[in-house]
């Protein structure tokens, strides 16, 4: 291992060589080290023995049906209140016309995640999911966190399990992950304390995977959160994983590390921060996800939160989803994300052909709609 500089590395390299599972201590040696070359050459290792050369992305589109919100989450600028002149609030036949006004040809998945909203009757959630699949019978409808699934338990007065079947009943395809923030209780009372706890986040998509419902894992970085509670994050996860799949045969498609956005905000405030996460930390975090995740099909690089360029550069980094085209995204825009609202199918097609990698479209389930050759296939040609 002549590449190797720091052999403290050693045995990790030869556990993932061999595809074996990387302990906490392994997993916390890897935040803290300075050979960064040997965590990318890690990262692009496990990322390849999964996927090849392929990287994964979806024609999307992103909508959030309200911003009206009663939790006051202290990182988030999105949140408004009732009555304020920049709230908004669809009912549910607004909704699919707010789809109909921004669809695109090819579009396969529609991601909905919004405020937790004071009045709407339970009634409206299911009724909006069935509008837009009556609307729109091709598209995967994507929505709802586990944040929200709790809420609209609060409300119906039903479980989430309950919750959850009634809502798949009317047509939701899938789960995202947000609302997970930082698992750790010291973190989560200072930035999440109203929001759903860690273990009902965990039992909420562990019971969306029973019901043959795939979703996505987040974590939100770069606030207070030591590396030991980023890990540990991820290492709930990756046993939430292990019983899903155990139990019922699938669970998490993806794994988004969400970088913080500290505009806006009063989290950002409070701490006097106004500088971004830096790249080399958004990098480290996404590889050493790849690595301890094993049991994690994707790894994303959420080109939202962390820039098209580094996401292009995420690719040597383990990641294997750069997310979708999305037309309209508010939440981390609003906490004074820099990059575009939307990005085009052939602009994403490039970011990918551009790192040597090839393309590859997707639905919300990620079945492979389509490959794009590399450049260097093009050149053949």
């Amino acid at each position: 291992m002549k590449w190797l500089r720091d052999q403290s590395l050693a045995p990790i390299v030869r556990k993932v060589e061999a595809g074996e599972r990387l302990t906490f201590d392994e997993g916390m040696q890897l935040f803290h080290t300075h050979d960064l070359n040997a965590l990318m050459r890690l990262a692009n290792m496990r990322k390849e023995a999964l996927h090849g050369d392929k990287v994964f992305f979806v024609h999307s589109m992103r909508l959030e049906f309200t911003n009206i919100c009663y939790v006051g989450c202290t990182f988030c600028a999105f949140a408004a209140h009732k009555g304020e002149e920049r709230a908004w609030d669809y009912s549910p036949e607004e909704v699919a016309a707010q789809v109909r006004k921004r669809y695109l040809p090819g579009i396969t998945e529609l991601h909905m995640s919004s405020g937790h909203h004071p009045n709407h009757k339970w009634e409206y959630y299911p009724a909006m999911v069935r509008e837009l699949r009556e609307a729109f019978p091709d598209l995967q409808v994507k929505a709802f966190t586990a944040a929200e699934i709790e809420h609209l338990s609060r409300i119906s007065k039903k479980p989430t399990l309950e919750v959850l079947r009634e809502l798949q009943d009317a047509g939701l395809s899938a789960m995202p992950g947000g609302g997970a923030e930082i698992f750790a209780d010291r973190v989560r009372k200072q930035v999440a304390k109203n929001k759903v706890k860690a273990e009902k986040w965990l039992q909420i998509h562990s019971e969306a995977h029973s019901l043959g419902m795939r979703t996505n894992a987040t974590m939100l970085y770069g606030h207070i959160e030591t590396l030991e509670e980023r890990l540990d994050h991820m290492d709930r996860l990756r046993t939430l994983q292990d019983d899903s799949m155990s139990r019922y045969g699938g669970g998490f498609h993806a794994f988004i590390p969400l970088a913080f956005q500290p505009l806006g905000n009063t989290l950002a405030q409070n701490l006097g921060k106004t500088d971004f996460t830096t790249g080399l930390d958004d990098l480290r975090n996404l590889a050493v996800a790849r690595i301890y995740l094993d049991n994690f099909p994707h790894i994303k690089g959420y080109w939202v939160m962390i820039g098209s360029e580094l996401t292009q550069v995420s690719l040597d980094w383990g990641v294997s989803d750069i997310d979708g085209t999305i037309q309209e995204e508010h939440i981390a825009h609003a906490a004074g994300a820099t990059s575009p609202m939307k990005l085009s199918e052939a602009g994403m097609i490039r970011m990918i052909q551009h790192a040597g990698r090839t393309p590859v479209l997707r639905d919300a389930y990620y079945n492979e709609l389509e490959t794009f050759p590399r450049p260097d296939a093009e050149a053949a040609d």
